[in-house]
C-alpha cells in the first residue's frame, strides 16, 4: 500500500520532471522526424593541429552517424550537422597513481569528445541543438601498450558520442 507521503513525493517529482528542461528536452527528442542527411564538421580539430586524423574522424563519425540513424534517413528532412569542437585523450600508461585505500584513488585517466548536433531545416533555420560531452576512461579501449591503442579510444569516443546524439534526437 502506498502511503500519503509516498505519493506526494511521487507526483512532485513527475511534475517537477515535466516542467524540466529535461523533461522538455526528452519530448522535443521524441517529436523529431526523419533526418535527410548527414554532415560532420571537423574545421575546429583540423585548427587545433589534428591534421589528417581530422578527416578520419570525420569519416568515424558520419560511418557511425549513418548506422544510428539508418532507419531515419529520408529526403527533404532536416540535415543533422555535428561540429567536433575538441577531443582530449590523456597520458595514459595503465591506471592511476595508487594514491587511493586500495590503490585506485589516483588522478583521472578520462578521454573527452566534445561537440554539438545541430537539427538544420530549410532556409537554415536551426530546429534543435544539442551539446554533446562524451567522457570514458582511456583505459576502455584496451591495454597501453598494444600499437593502435589511440585510435580505439578515437573510436570509443565517437561511438559514445553518436550514441548519446541517437539518443537526444531520437529519444
Amino acid at each position: 500500500m502506498t502511503s500519503r507521503r509516498a505519493f506526494l513525493m511521487s507526483s512532485l517529482a513527475a511534475t517537477a520532471l515535466a516542467s524540466s528542461p529535461l523533461g522538455a528536452a526528452s519530448a522535443l527528442a521524441q517529436s523529431q522526424g526523419p533526418i535527410g542527411s548527414i554532415h560532420v564538421d571537423v574545421s575546429r580539430l583540423v585548427a587545433q593541429g589534428w591534421g589528417p586524423n581530422a578527416d578520419a574522424i570525420k569519416a568515424g563519425m558520419e560511418r557511425e552517424l549513418r548506422t544510428a540513424f539508418a532507419g531515419a534517413i529520408q529526403r527533404g528532412g532536416p540535415v543533422l550537422v555535428v561540429k567536433v569542437r575538441g577531443i582530449h585523450l590523456t597520458s595514459y600508461a595503465g591506471g592511476g597513481s595508487g594514491s587511493g585505500r586500495w590503490g585506485g584513488g589516483g588522478g583521472q585517466n578520462n578521454d573527452n569528445l566534445d561537440s554539438e548536433a545541430v537539427l538544420v531545416g530549410t532556409g537554415n533555420r536551426v530546429l534543435a541543438s544539442y551539446p554533446v560531452l562524451s567522457t570514458i576512461s582511456a583505459s576502455y579501449s584496451g591495454p597501453w601498450y598494444l600499437p593502435d591503442i589511440d585510435q580505439r579510444r578515437i573510436v570509443s569516443l565517437i561511438q559514445n558520442n553518436v550514441a548519446w546524439i541517437r539518443r537526444y534526437i531520437a529519444g
